[in-house]
């Protein structure tokens, strides 16, 4: 080495800590390169995808393949700088030599190169991948023998290096990415998605039209009124049952019957024949569950059942998909039926409307965990069925009972938080 310029001894200690960064920041880079959009790339073809796709599925390989370079240039700077500071300053030199290589290398080779690769590691990773991909196959033996030494301590330690952990998402997860995607998913779509992922949470008895709102049409009932009951129906399909709901005796497509009511030829006996089989759920089903369900009946409309048989309420396809894209109907009388703005800020709203509903039309955010309607949550808050003129507070909202009839509360007024007495909205 005493032959050797110290120019060349100072230009190859700073190839051997460019080296060093370089170890350093693609082993940060590919251990943070986002995994599913590496897999994406690579299943689009992108070769270096492919490669560090690859490595990353033996880790330990690719750590000892970065390791075993990062300690040999480390070492060999070392040497080197000992070597120079014995000819700059002697033995006294060795000392100040390693203490500037240290800090050389802690700001240049790592802190630096690190944080780098923390910021942009696709940026790093993808052409790193194509130097230790090849580099991997060379040195494999070695690696394979490091590698081998350091399993060899970790299962003394109980640690197992079997099976690689995968990366797969949980549900809690999957929603805090599609929350935090940002401007990559348009707002709308990230609802939409997070909507989808809530499907598992919420039963058809949240959603359902409870029992006693349920329009159906009763063969027992005047046949005139039948008839102005199908002219003025909203929906296309209805139960027909004779006398009670619990005996229904199928589900009525209007379209079904819409030839024969023109034609004033439409009977009893018609209605009966051209009504499906009824299609019942157990309450308690998931949304989810209850859409692949719907989809494998090929039906569209369900009744909702207790564990006795008896018919809680009623629920469509068209009630789960608003419940991942919002509200279909165009009618604001039929989407605002259950809500009337008052000029003070108040809202004037049915004790039976859907608390779901209301969260989702009025971007509330009452309890949703409990009763499925405004008098349930009310009047299992108080454990009594209040008088008119009693007022509570529930979940930050303002509510003040305007009229109970029939054992229940049927018009609140609720006042939403930031809305005060005499507000004008």
């Amino acid at each position: 080495m005493n032959e050797v310029p110290l120019g060349t001894l100072f230009s190859l200690l700073a190839l051997l800590l460019l080296l060093s960064a370089f170890f350093s920041s693609t082993e940060t880079a590919l251990m943070s390169v986002n995994r599913y959009r590496l897999r994406h790339r690579a299943r689009q073809g992108h070769r270096a995808a492919r490669m560090a796709e690859a490595l990353l599925q033996r880790p330990d390989r690719l750590i000892g393949l970065i390791l075993l370079g990062n300690n040999f240039v480390n070492i060999f700077a070392s040497s080197l700088v000992t070597v120079i500071a014995l000819r700059v300053g002697g033995e006294g030199a060795i000392a100040i030599g390693a203490g500037i290589l240290t800090l050389v290398i802690l700001v240049f080779s790592e802190v630096a190169p690190k944080t780098l690769a923390a910021l942009h590691p696709e940026r790093l990773a993808l052409p790193a991948a194509l130097i230790y991909y090849p580099l991997l196959k060379v040195t494999y033996p070695l690696v394979w023998a490091v590698n081998l030494l350091a399993n060899g301590v970790l299962r003394l330690l109980g640690v197992s290096t079997e099976h690689v952990q995968g990366h797969a998402l949980s549900h809690e997860e999957l929603r805090t990415v599609v929350s935090e995607a940002g401007a990559l998913i348009p707002k709308r779509h990230q609802r939409m998605l997070i909507s989808v992922l809530e499907l598992q949470d919420v039963t058809v008895d949240d959603i359902m039209v409870p029992r006693n709102d349920i329009d159906g049409l009763d063969l027992e009932d005047d046949w005139d009124d039948l008839l102005e009951q199908l002219a003025e129906s909203r929906h296309t399909r209805m139960p027909v049952y004779r006398g009670d709901l619990d005996q229904v005796v199928g589900i009525i497509h209007l379209r079904a019957i819409l030839g024969r009511l023109a034609d004033g030829e439409l009977s009893r006996a018609d209605l009966e024949a051209k009504a499906l089989e009824p299609y019942f759920v157990p309450e308690g089903t998931p949304l989810h569950t209850q859409l692949v369900n719907f989809q494998r009946a090929k039906r569209r409309l369900a009744l909702v059942v207790d564990e006795y048989g008896d018919i809680q309420g009623l629920v469509t396809l068209d009630d789960i998909l608003e419940e991942i894209v919002g509200e279909f109907t165009t009618d604001p009388a039929d989407i605002y039926r259950d809500v009337e703005a008052e000029p003070d800020g108040s809202y004037m709203v049915s004790g039976g409307a859907n608390v779901r509903e209301l969260n989702r039309m009025m971007a509330w955010r009452l309890p949703t965990d409990g009763p499925k309607t405004l008098n349930g949550l009310i009047v299992e808050r108080l454990e009594t069925i209040p008088e008119a003129g009693a007022t509570l507070q529930l979940a930050g909202y303002g509510l003040e009972i305007v009229q109970t009839a029939d054992n229940a509360v049927r018009a609140v007024r609720v006042r939403p938080p930031g809305k005060p007495a005499g507000s004008d909205g």
